[in-house]
């Protein structure tokens, strides 16, 4: 069909350019007006079948564009969303790196108290061993210091019994 409207006006512009000019004007010529006419008609009768064929593309065209927009725009919304999403996990990860930081601040100090607490437990229980083990080491010095008065005053006495027995006799 376009080949034949191409056809039309190709046929129309020769029948012009070769029509004979005027002797007055030269720049006005002669043609057969009816098979002007008749290549006009033909070229109405085609003009609206191509017409159609023309807006049909253009809609077509009009219809890819507007396609290609909307999934340009889904893309655009797509891509704020992940963008937003990986800010969000961004914060969400800094977040949790901070209350892991808090967490293992309050740990190290809670540990520290702990250590001093078991230091102060430790030192107070071997200083109260010390001290018992002190009163019992006092303990043992007075037994045996009053072991050795009541041995020596059983030696002595045990002593003096044998010359009192060969003494008086």
């Amino acid at each position: 069909m376009e080949n034949q409207v191409q056809y039309l006006i190709d046929t129309l512009y020769n029948m012009i350019y070769e029509a004979p000019s005027q002797l007055v004007a030269r720049d006005k010529c002669v043609i057969v007006r009816e098979e002007a006419l008749d290549l006009l008609d033909d070229l109405r009768g085609q003009l609206p079948v191509e017409l159609k064929k023309a807006q049909d593309l253009i809609r077509a065209r009009d219809e890819y564009v507007d396609s290609a927009k909307k999934e340009a725009e889904r893309i655009r919304r797509q891509a704020d969303l992940d963008a937003k999403s990986i800010v969000g996990e961004s914060e969400i990860t800094r977040v949790a790196r901070d209350k892991a930081k808090e967490i293992l601040q309050r740990a190290d100090e809670r540990s520290k108290a702990m250590i001093g607490v078991a230091n102060e437990y430790t030192d107070d229980a071997l200083r109260r061993t010390e001290e018992a083990i002190q009163m019992a080491l006092e303990e043992v010095r007075e037994s045996r210091a009053r072991f050795r008065a009541v041995s020596r005053e059983k030696l002595q006495a045990q002593q003096a019994r044998p010359e009192e027995q060969t003494g008086g006799k």
